[in-house]
């Protein structure tokens, strides 16, 4: 498995406990701590899949989201939300928006890594 994922989350034990679930399944994972620079990298380098925040500083989730879908180059990587927003307006904001899925953190790599492996399994076959 050589899929690379960015993973765009600012609090950092989070951060740690998925990026470490997703390298032990093979990943190829990068990181940013800031909506911004979260940004930048998606758009500057080519990734498999997005894992973004919401609540991040600079630019939001809900921000990044919209402008990757937006862009030729990433408006069809898929992108999983992963936040600790429950209210159901964030989650519809989410997929209004463009993302392809939403968790809510619980704690639980194993939620986040089957949902990465099944968002992977539905991209399409590039020619």
């Amino acid at each position: 498995m050589n899929e690379r994922l960015l993973i765009v989350e600012d609090d950092a034990s989070a951060l740690r406990l998925i990026e470490f679930s997703l390298k032990q399944e093979g990943y190829d994972v990068k990181t940013a701590t800031n909506g911004l620079t979260g940004l930048k990298k998606a758009q500057n380098e080519k990734f498999d899949l997005i894992i973004l925040d919401l609540m991040l500083p600079g630019i939001d989730g809900f921000e990044i989201c919209s402008r990757l879908r937006k862009e030729p180059d990433t408006a069809q990587t898929p992108i999983l939300i992963v936040s600790a927003k429950t209210h159901e307006k964030d989650v519809a904001m989410a997929s209004e928006v463009g993302a392809d899925a939403y968790l809510t953190k619980s704690g639980n790599p194993a939620e986040i890594v089957a949902q990465v492996q099944a968002l992977l399994s539905q991209k399409p076959i590039a020619m």
